[in-house]
């Protein structure tokens, strides 16, 4: 290791299920570092609904200890032999994948965030039996092809949060051809939501944004937003039928008795309607009906995380558009407080967590 700066990696951890918020130091295996692998010392840590899923249990059982958060930014004090785009010093972030098998068709084809060996950046586990731990931690190692260079331009703070909610929305947005003449929807103006508003906007698209009730429109017009619309409004979809080539559903959970059926029926021919919000595994999407897609061709998928192709691409744009997330700042002592107001619904619109275990030289 040369000179180089000596890391102990621990983290704020869960210990216990049954008190999932309260987050303790914990000292973790890192993975093994490897001649493609890169080594950071965190600076910052986003917050992500994610996080909140796995420590409560919605997506099943945990490693424990576990340190959550996968929307990293620090800077890189180690390299391996093979490492051609960072240097010891540089700026670097890690998103919500640390490997996958670099070898498969969609490996190859730079969709590395489809690869089916894919391995998540906390709570799963490496070949040799090492378990991913999260940014909620003083460092971490991942694989070249899962750090992203920060450009000069984008704060560590506003990069954090954009390498999962930021190029979840990003990801496809990009694919399905957002931009100069394309009319963009976005249901649900929360963390991915108001990305989906700030890149929709700077891609050059015309932007709507559907929220429950008005109390967010204000934020959403000054985030970019040409129309707002609000879905506790009787028949607010009949004005909008055939209207858009995109709709982006951020939405963590529909409410009980809403239909997607008024979203499906705005899509313009051909016409897109992508989830990107992931909710409990016992949470599914409503139910559609073929004839809700057939009368206009639509289309719905989904979409997951991104690529380093598209990492590197969004993060560009953001240096470019100087595009700043609205986000609350807290030391990361306070993880367990920003995730209870995560589950409250009381973030405006994304915690990022500054590192507070040991200074970064």
């Amino acid at each position: 290791m040369s000179d180089q700066q000596q890391l102990e990696f621990k983290g704020y951890a869960m210990t216990d299920p049954s008190t999932w918020s309260k987050l303790t130091i914990t000292s973790f295996q890192p993975k093994t570092f490897g001649p493609d692998d890169v080594e950071i010392a965190i600076t910052h840590c986003g917050v992500c609904g994610s996080d909140l899923h796995t420590l409560t249990g919605g997506w099943g059982q945990s490693h424990l200890p576990l340190v959550v958060g996968h929307e990293i930014v620090g800077k890189v004090t180690r390299v391996g032999e093979n490492v051609k785009d960072l240097k010891v010093g540089d700026r670097a972030g890690v998103g919500a994948q640390v490997g996958s098998c670099l070898c498969c068709r969609a490996c190859k084809d730079n969709y590395e965030n489809y690869c089916p060996d894919m391995i998540h950046t906390y709570n799963h586990e490496y070949p040799d039996g090492v378990i991913t731990q999260g940014g909620y931690a003083t460092a971490i190692r991942a694989h070249d092809r899962f750090v992203f260079p920060i450009p000069d331009k984008v704060e560590s703070r506003y990069a954090a949060s954009m390498l999962c909610a930021g190029v979840t929305v990003y990801s496809p947005l990009k694919a399905y051809g957002c931009g100069p003449g394309k009319k963009v929807g976005v249901i649900g103006i929360g963390g991915l939501g108001h990305f989906a508003v700030l890149f929709a906007k700077a891609m050059g698209a015309e932007v709507y944004a559907f929220t429950r009730g008005t109390s967010k429109a204000e934020d959403v017009k000054k985030m970019g937003a040409d129309h707002v619309v609000d879905t506790t409004v009787d028949g607010y979809w009949k004005a909008l039928e055939m209207t858009f080539d995109i709709l982006i559903s951020t939405v963590d959970q529909f409410p009980a008795g809403v239909s997607i059926r008024e979203f499906l029926s705005m899509l313009y021919v051909r016409g897109k309607f992508i989830s990107a919000g992931l909710p409990d595994i016992d949470q599914p999407l409503p139910p559609i009906h073929p004839l809700d897609v057939m009368k206009n061709g639509s289309l719905v998928g989904g979409s997951h995380i991104g690529s380093k192709q598209e990492m590197v691409e969004m993060l560009a744009l953001a240096a470019e558009k100087d595009i700043r997330p609205w986000i609350q700042e807290l030391p990361m002592k306070d993880a367990g407080k920003a995730l209870e107001w995560v589950k409250s619904g009381e973030v405006r619109y994304r915690y990022v967590l500054e590192q507070d275990i040991v200074p970064v030289v």
